[in-house]
């Protein structure tokens, strides 16, 4: 069983910036390829980004490409997200998930997603 835990959510002006954390347990961690999510109110959740279980390949949707950055270090069981020039559009509650499976990182679905986090709030102020 994995756990996952978010941190780094909060409330910031358009054009600001934030970083999420994500910290899992127990080990191995490096495991799984991981990615983000998130949830804008009213909406279905949706996926931001991915990045493999070493770290060495990302994958980001269109809508944040050049603005997030994923990112993780196997040694502290921890992955990031980045978050720079923060849009209005961007507010959503942001999950971490993971997924066992090797491979170059891509898009990942809801469904086939082994462990979520319990999910943190980010809300950009226009």
């Amino acid at each position: 069983q994995v756990q996952l835990l978010e941190s780094g959510g909060g409330l910031v002006q358009a054009g600001g910036s934030l970083r999420l954390s994500c910290a899992g347990s127990p080990r191995p961690f490096s495991s799984y390829a991981m990615g983000w999510f998130r949830q804008p109110p009213g909406k279905g959740r949706e996926f931001v980004a991915g990045i493999s279980w070493d770290g060495s390949t990302t994958y980001y949707v269109d809508s944040v490409k050049g603005r997030f950055t994923i990112s993780r270090d196997n040694a502290k069981n921890t992955m990031y997200l980045q978050m720079n020039s923060l849009k209005p559009e961007d507010t959503a509650v942001y999950y971490c998930a993971a997924i066992l499976t090797t491979g170059p990182a891509r898009r990942l679905g809801t469904a086939e997603i082994n462990y979520w986090g319990q999910g943190t709030q980010v809300t950009v102020s226009s």
